[in-house]
């Protein structure tokens, strides 16, 4: 056994999410079958996943399922139907018969098998097959608790996708959001945390207070949000592991978006003057030290996110009379805008992981539009529009977004969204009740 790997969710607590990961055989460098999200292809892959083998039929087909509907949702994938297979698959560790998968046009090959230990664990092994070569990609093999069955799946779909696409996957991952409930003019608004996927969705408060704007640490176990009770602004560091949530500061005017930088040591965020203008703030989590970033002139600077590395920091602002995105150094120097040359209202910007690009919000001709562009202002697109779209946050490979989208009506509310890169793929992530303002984690180590 290589590696342990851990990560709150559910009622469990962190000491039954222990898993256990092992190689099997030999992976070639060499693998014939490979495709690529950056090259923007809209014809995805075959990929042939029939249910598991093993001892407890359910948690074989569930852990295949979960594996089949990660790699299909991620636009790149096309799951062949399993009534359409020819062979049989009797046993992982024989070399499929490559003939029937190559008559029913799958390029690639998924099989695996779980197991029930009798310490309360599960496990499941797997195998992937490049159709056309005859050889195997990947192999490896997960152990786990029951409660934590799903999460196998997860990482064996992002193990399909790296293999195949050369990209990290990003289905072992979390989203923190606004839970929303009740009529529109009476929201309940409460922290909730879910898989990527929608599925194992916890409450993380219980909505005696207005909360907003939840942000993961790079950590992945602490999440940073604003709370409002008695219309007092307080930022809060929440631990998702214990529950138990740390004051970082009142504020005695509006406080907006506050956000952890790479590191994790600060928070960055903007305060509200009496005038209602903001500046940007840094503050130290260590000392509770803070230092201004950008001055007080009378405008709205908001909407802080750090780079990857922590140099630089993306925000929004009206300085200039309209809205726009403007970067800056981490020290609040060298401040130049960004956005703006063919109009439009820009907010919301998020940094890729990867650094290649900001995510944005813009607001052009009554239309709500989720866009990217460089770090430099170059190579603006927009990847949808809808009647309120708002609130781009990356997926840990930097290759998809997800927003929340309002909809129309009094019985209308906001609603969880997916989109790639390339904007072909959009998808609707499924929430039990109205859901807003999300927030992805990084992926889990």
């Amino acid at each position: 056994m290589s590696n342990t790997k851990k990560r709150p969710l559910g009622a469990c607590g962190l000491a039954c999410l222990a898993l256990l990961a092992t190689w099997l055989g030999a992976i070639p460098a060499n693998a014939q079958l490979q495709g690529t999200q950056t090259q923007g292809t809209i014809a995805p892959i075959p990929i042939a996943i029939p249910v598991f083998l093993g001892d407890d039929p359910q948690l074989a087909n569930d852990v295949a399922n979960v594996v089949q509907a990660d790699l299909e949702r991620s636009g790149l994938f096309q799951p062949l139907d399993r009534a359409s297979f020819l062979e049989q698959v009797r046993d992982v560790n024989a070399a499929p018969r490559f003939p029937d998968w190559r008559s029913i046009q799958a390029d690639a090959l998924v099989v695996g098998r779980t197991v029930k230990t009798g310490d309360g664990k599960v496990g499941a092994e797997f195998r992937l097959w490049d159709v056309a070569s005859g050889r195997q990609l990947a192999g490896q093999r997960f152990s786990t608790t029951a409660q934590n069955w799903r999460r196998i799946g997860h990482l064996i779909a992002d193990q399909v996708y790296q293999r195949l696409t050369g990209e990290k996957g990003y289905f072992d991952t979390r989203i923190v959001y606004i839970d929303e409930t009740g009529p529109k003019d009476k929201r309940i608004k409460r922290l909730a945390i879910m898989d990527q996927d929608g599925a194992n969705v916890r409450l993380l408060s219980q909505g005696q207070e207005l909360v907003l704007t939840p942000r993961f640490s790079p950590t992945n176990q602490e999440i940073t949000y604003m709370s409002y009770m008695r219309d007092q602004p307080r930022v809060f560091i929440m631990n998702l592991e214990t529950g138990q949530r740390e004051l970082v500061g009142d504020f005695p005017n509006m406080t907006f978006a506050p956000r952890f930088s790479p590191d994790g040591q600060r928070v960055i965020m903007s305060l509200g003057a009496p005038d209602g203008s903001s500046s940007i703030f840094e503050m130290d989590l260590r000392s509770r030290q803070s230092r201004r970033l950008t001055p007080q002139t009378g405008a709205i600077d908001t909407g802080p996110c750090y780079s990857p590395d922590g140099r630089q920091i993306v925000f929004e602002s009206d300085r200039e009379g309209s809205q726009e995105l403007y970067v800056m150094n981490s020290d609040g120097s060298g401040v130049r805008r960004i956005s703006g040359a063919d109009g439009g209202r820009y907010s919301t910007p998020v940094w890729s992981p990867r650094g290649d690009y900001i995510a944005f919000t813009k607001q052009l001709s009554g239309r709500f539009l989720i866009g990217v562009m460089r770090p430099d202002g170059t190579g603006e697109r927009i990847l949808t529009e809808g009647y309120h779209n708002e609130g781009p946050t990356w997926a840990p490979n930097g290759r998809v977004l997800m927003f929340f989208r309002e909809s129309q009506g009094a019985s209308g509310g906001p609603r969880i969204h997916s989109v790639d890169i390339t904007g072909y793929n959009e998808r609707q992530v499924p929430t039990p009740a109205f859901a807003s303002d999300p927030a992805w984690s990084p992926l889990v180590n």
